[in-house]
């Protein structure tokens, strides 16, 4: 087994805001609502930039959504071209109900033979389904993706999405092709309860015993574990622990064991790398952050979910 640890440094994120900015993002959406052709409009009446309800009832268990197309312009002959990989482009997504079978599978629109091209080796299709909708209590979210042959189901579970006290995921994948070489699953937990609890213990205090964020991987031939332990610095910022474990099965754990003691300084370095990487970006991310409180809070997210990339 091998057993990789790195400790970072990273800004700290204020709870009240990251609680208000959840519950105000929350407010936002369940005040929301879908037009005939299936664009989900805020309260304002401004779009949700790339969303669309493509079947079911919006905020219903059981509503499909799915990105928004791009606008396709016609050639020369006036018709409108399909594009591989992208479902209705030309009929489908005007109205809710007819377009969900088309995101799901990927397909575009009829070619000039009357016949349905497959999408592209490297075409990425799929939609998200919403299992619940439920503020007070839990949202959950179920998505499937099909890219490059490989077919993908994720699944989240947000708890008191207005104050979050804890987000649970987990996601399988494997390829119709292959064999059980080509199955894997994960699950992961983030305690948001337990994380709060222990950013809040004085620096002097022991690291928490157990773990906020863990998760697990396995595969045929391997199994990992993943956990973040956060703990109060001196300073103020935030020391975050990461520890990751593998541990190869069957045939592969002497194999893996031979492999690991010639490269291990390498895996530990680019373990070593990729923390501190996430880290950076964790506080490029805060640096951004403007923290502002209220109504100006609520205009803030409001215009971030409405605003579309140029062009």
């Amino acid at each position: 087994m091998a057993r990789l640890t790195h400790t970072v440094t990273v800004a700290p994120l204020d709870r009240g805001w990251f609680e208000e900015a959840a519950g105000t993002l929350v407010d936002l959406l369940d005040g929301s609502r879908a037009r005939a052709d299936g664009s989900v409009l805020l309260a304002d009446g401004r779009a949700v930039a790339g969303l669309r309800l493509l079947k079911g009832r919006h905020l219903r268990s059981g509503a499909r959504y799915g990105e928004a197309p791009e606008p396709v312009k016609p050639g020369a002959d006036g018709r409108v071209p399909a594009r591989p990989g992208t479902a209705g482009a030309a009929d489908g997504l005007a109205r809710p109900g007819t377009a969900g079978a088309g995101a799901a599978g990927g397909s575009s629109g009829p070619g000039a033979d009357g016949r349905v091209p497959a999408p592209g080796p490297s075409a990425t299709v799929g939609a998200v389904v919403l299992r619940a909708w439920r503020p007070a209590h839990s949202v959950e979210v179920e998505s499937r993706v099909a890219e490059d042959g490989l077919a993908l189901r994720l699944k989240v579970r947000l708890s008191e999405p207005r104050r979050p006290r804890a987000l649970d995921l987990s996601l399988s994948g494997h390829r119709p092709a292959g064999g059980s070489l080509y199955r894997f699953s994960g699950r992961g937990t983030a305690d948001l309860a337990a994380w709060w609890a222990a950013v809040d213990r004085l620096p002097s205090a022991l690291p928490a015993a157990r773990p906020p964020v863990t998760a697990r991987a396995a595969h045929r031939l391997a199994k990992a574990r993943l956990t973040v332990t956060p703990h109060p610095a001196d300073d103020g910022s935030w020391r975050i622990s990461v520890v990751l474990s593998v541990r190869g099965r069957w045939l592969l754990r002497p194999v893996g064991a031979v492999a690991l003691f010639f490269a291990r300084r390498p895996v530990e370095r680019g373990f070593r790398e990729a923390v501190e990487k996430a880290a950076a970006q964790w506080n490029t991310a805060l640096a951004e952050l403007t923290p502002r409180h209220g109504d100006a809070l609520r205009v803030e997210i409001a215009d971030a979910l409405t605003e579309t990339e140029p062009g």
